[in-house]
């Protein structure tokens, strides 16, 4: 008899110790309301899942540093400015992201970004701006492609196949600046107005305004209706007040956003006001891709193959080809990165360190909260670590600093993620 009653209980305590794992993973959904959902928030960065909280924390201790010494590092101009010099490491990151996931890594995304680049600004002065743009953009589908057929079909790792292409790429972005015949000096400038307003450009002060409320009304209805979906399936649907509360943080980013981009950053005579079209690019492929790997049954074999190839396997994933894809969607980002650094530049040369974008790229990605090995991170995680990436670079400027001391902050901050990544993930294990 004592042996039939202690199962039971034995079974009803192991099913409360599975429903507390269960909340502490899922906290939006499991929870009844915002103050349960902020409680098992805790519980889970307690529990070592601490997700984004360290890179916003370190973001904003970097901005209260960088300020205290250079009152200039808040001002709009300068804000405005490190947006335009951030983005194309987000983007980059991004693309590693697509890698890190399933374990790997891309270290050619540097180059490989800008031979992309050299295509654009090459054929741009003999066809349409949009078509010289598909031609980059295709460029990085095919390198991703082949690295990723490399790396599944002849079972390669990742790490000497990405290392050879960028030796390889560098030296093919070198023949192909100086066969060009556009430019001196081993550079091909951006001859076209669209392309080089990527950067330059900016949308007029009204303008700001209506992207910015259509962008929060469009991500607040998917939000609604996706709940409104969930829970005429009876699925598990957030509290109400924990969609609201996401909504209302990315309201009051955007009026953040705009409020900054529309202050006059000009000079006495040129007035310069409204939010950078790249702030737009930026965060229409961070939409995208967060979707893809959130919302499509593509970004679930990601994870699973991240987490547990093998399982995956057996449940009938096709590993070889989900891994050549996140390669060609790397590459393709990569793409997008190179084609709004040459914007920035207003050239794409020789002088272009490809192997200083991809460190800073792994970087953005892995500082933000990717793991290195695989099966945890999201595309916001790039966005968050290219702009610590990127406030370091601007702020060790203000205050006059060398580039080897950017460099050596920028690999104290790496170190201290991966530190805090590693350290989380044994207290997960430990619990």
């Amino acid at each position: 008899m004592s042996t039939e009653t202690h199962q039971p209980a034995e079974s009803a305590e192991s099913g409360d110790e599975l429903a507390v794992e269960a909340a502490i993973a899922s906290p939006e959904v499991i929870a009844d309301s915002l103050g349960e959902y902020l409680r098992l928030l805790f519980r889970r960065i307690r529990s070592g899942e601490s997700g984004a909280l360290p890179v916003t924390i370190g973001l904003v201790a970097i901005v209260i540093y960088f300020q205290a010494r250079n009152s200039l590092f808040l001002s709009p101009g300068n804000l405005v400015n490190l947006l335009i010099q951030g983005a194309p490491y987000i983007i980059l990151g991004m693309a590693e992201v697509f890698v890190l996931l399933l374990g790997e890594i891309d270290l050619s995304v540097g180059y490989s970004g800008a031979v992309c680049a050299v295509i654009t600004a090459w054929s741009v002065f003999s066809v349409p701006w949009w078509v010289a743009i598909l031609l980059g953009l295709a460029t990085g589908a095919v390198i991703g492609t082949i690295f990723g057929l490399l790396i599944t079909r002849l079972r390669l790792p990742s790490f000497v196949v990405t290392l050879s292409g960028l030796l390889g790429y560098e030296g093919l972005m070198i023949v192909l600046v100086a066969r060009s015949g556009h430019g001196p000096g081993g550079s091909i400038p951006i001859s076209n107005t669209i392309i080089d307003d990527l950067t330059e450009g900016n949308l007029s002060p009204v303008a700001g305004w209506i992207v910015m409320v259509v962008i929060v009304a469009v991500a607040a209805a998917i939000l609604l209706l996706r709940d409104r979906q969930r829970r005429a399936a009876n699925l598990v649907t957030p509290p109400l007040s924990v969609t609201g509360l996401k909504i209302l943080v990315m309201a009051v980013a955007g009026v953040v956003v705009v409020l900054v981009g529309n202050a006059d950053r000009g000079t006495a005579l040129v007035s310069l006001r409204g939010v950078p079209w790249v702030v737009l690019i930026v965060l229409g492929v961070l939409a995208v891709w967060t979707v893809l790997l959130g919302r499509t049954r593509f970004g679930r074999y990601v994870y699973a193959i991240g987490g547990n190839a093998e399982a995956a396997r057996r449940a009938g994933v096709s590993l070889n080809a989900v891994r050549t894809l996140c390669f060609t969607l790397a590459g393709v980002t990569a793409a997008i990165a190179g084609i709004v650094l040459a914007s920035r530049l207003g050239s794409i040369s020789t002088d272009t360190d490809g192997g200083q974008l991809v460190l800073f790229a792994v970087a953005a990605a892995v500082i933000g909260g990717t793991h290195l090995f695989g099966g945890h991170g999201k595309m916001i995680n790039a966005l968050l670590g290219g702009l610590v990436v990127a406030a370091i670079y601007n702020g060790l400027g203000l205050l006059g600093m060398s580039a080897a001391a950017t460099y050596i902050v920028t690999s104290l901050v790496l170190l201290a993620a991966v530190t805090v990544d590693a350290l989380s993930r044994r207290g997960s294990r430990a619990t």
